[in-house]
């Protein structure tokens, strides 16, 4: 009877006729050090304060990934998001997204820098589940898409940040809100006979109130319209 072929064996074999185990295991422990090196030198230019384009092979670029920064900005201004330098960001920079600037840097046989980020202010202060993008410059004020991660944004958040988008929606969300109260205000108990000019002057007073509470809160936050924040590295903005 002939015995079995043991495959790890063989395997075995074929390895060691190429190279002995002592020599495979020093390439390996050769790669996991370049690796680890690699991806800590990410991490510090992540983490540090850095100008310039990157030299992409245009050939390698997926155009669903390039966005121009005045996209980026509509998108800020319209969801009250920030567009600032990585190292604002005080969260953690997901190991998937270091190995996705690993591949970016080998395939296009170059070191990435200046890097960009988008999130909420809390995010760039506090860490926070909400939806960074990471973006690497590529001239021009053009900038690729390298990774995202985190939850989605709340699908209200864009409505609950219209009216901060600029003054004329805040005058209007002042109105529309003084209007509400105004009509849920039980007038019989200022008055006993109610008729249009008291539910006006009633609204005059809310129209007041509400904006008066709104410019306080405003200025005593020191907050701004999302136009003037999108790319504020400032917190209280």
């Amino acid at each position: 009877m002939l015995s079995k072929t043991n495959l790890e064996v063989q395997l075995s074999r074929t390895r060691n006729n190429r190279t002995s185990p002592k020599d495979i295991l020093q390439e390996v422990m050769d790669v996991l050090r370049k690796n680890t090196e690699e991806r800590e030198a990410i991490i510090e230019t992540l983490n540090s304060e850095s100008r310039g384009e990157n030299d992409f092979d245009p050939e390698l670029l997926d155009g669903e990934k390039i966005y121009h920064l005045s996209d980026i900005k509509a998108l800020c201004i319209t969801y009250r998001l920030r567009f600032l330098d990585s190292h604002f960001f005080k969260g953690e920079i997901p190991e998937e997204a270091i190995s996705k600037i690993r591949m970016l840097e080998r395939d296009h046989r170059t070191s990435l820098s200046g890097f960009k980020i988008v999130a909420p202010a809390k995010l760039l202060k506090l860490e926070n589940a909400d939806d960074p993008l990471l973006f690497a410059p590529l001239g021009n004020d053009y900038f690729y898409l390298v990774h995202k991660w985190g939850n989605d944004l709340h699908p209200f958040r864009k409505l609950l940040m219209w009216p901060y988008k600029n003054f004329e929606n805040l005058v209007f969300t002042v109105f529309l809100l003084s209007m509400v109260l105004t009509a849920l205000t039980p007038m019989k108990l200022f008055t006993s006979e109610v008729t249009m000019q008291e539910y006006f002057l009633m609204f005059l007073f809310m129209f007041k109130s509400v904006g008066g509470i709104v410019l306080f809160y405003g200025f005593a936050k020191g907050k701004n319209f999302n136009g003037a924040i999108w790319d504020s590295k400032f917190y209280n903005a």
